[in-house]
């Protein structure tokens, strides 16, 4: 009795996983599908993340002057990003990974001790299968929706930054400071109307400290 319950739990956990993750194969997939008819270069800059990549619309205008594919994925976490490295990393052999990922995570409640652990991870596997490939944490940024995460923000990015800083080719890239005023209040006219996504505005500053990196690292 016992072991069917046990087996049970985890026929349970395991299908919650799969359905969790299964719901981006639509969106990978016709990366794939894109891929196929034009595979990118190699040796370009991967932008891998959620949907502050996803929505980027000027993605290609913006990153024009450095060679870059975006492989944003809304609503992903660094769970997804590691279940979909070999896909959404390997096979695009990048000279930099660009990573957007930890603000869906603390919305969906990990812990940012839980999720600095697996950046490690995934940068431990990025150092295996492409060890000359350089990786760069973008900052979980602030928004008008997620004030009460701002602690949790933080602290999950303060843990990254002291990770990357005993890392070579580990880099970090601030994108909270950016979205406060001088007075310390969050900026209220670079979100869309959900108060989570950035609108033209706040595209302008997300992509300032991008490109600012990018010129100090060429």
């Amino acid at each position: 009795m016992k072991k069917q319950l046990l087996l049970a739990c985890f026929l349970l956990i395991s299908t919650s996983i799969f359905a969790q993750i299964n719901k981006f194969e639509k969106e990978i997939k016709a990366y794939e599908v894109q891929d196929s008819l034009a595979m990118p270069a190699k040796n370009l800059r991967l932008f891998l993340g959620s949907s502050s990549f996803r929505l980027w619309k000027s993605f290609d205008q913006d990153m024009a002057a450095y060679p870059s594919i975006n492989r944003g994925f809304g609503g992903s976490t660094l769970e997804e990003a590691l279940y979909y490295f070999d896909r959404m990393v390997v096979k695009y052999q990048p000279a930099w990974v660009f990573m957007y990922e930890g603000d869906n995570d603390l919305a969906k409640g990990q812990s940012p001790e839980f999720i600095a652990q697996e950046f490690v991870e995934f940068s431990r596997r990025l150092k295996e299968k492409l060890p000359n490939t350089k990786l760069v944490f973008i900052a979980a940024r602030p928004s008008l929706a997620r004030l009460s995460m701002l602690d949790k923000q933080r602290d999950l990015n303060s843990r990254i930054q002291q990770i990357v800083s005993k890392e070579k080719s580990r880099f970090y890239i601030d994108m909270q400071s950016p979205f406060f005023r001088g007075d310390g209040s969050l900026m209220d006219d670079v979100f869309v109307a959900d108060r989570l996504h950035l609108n033209e505005k706040g595209y302008l500053l997300f992509v300032k400290q991008i490109h600012e990196f990018i010129q100090k690292h060429p």
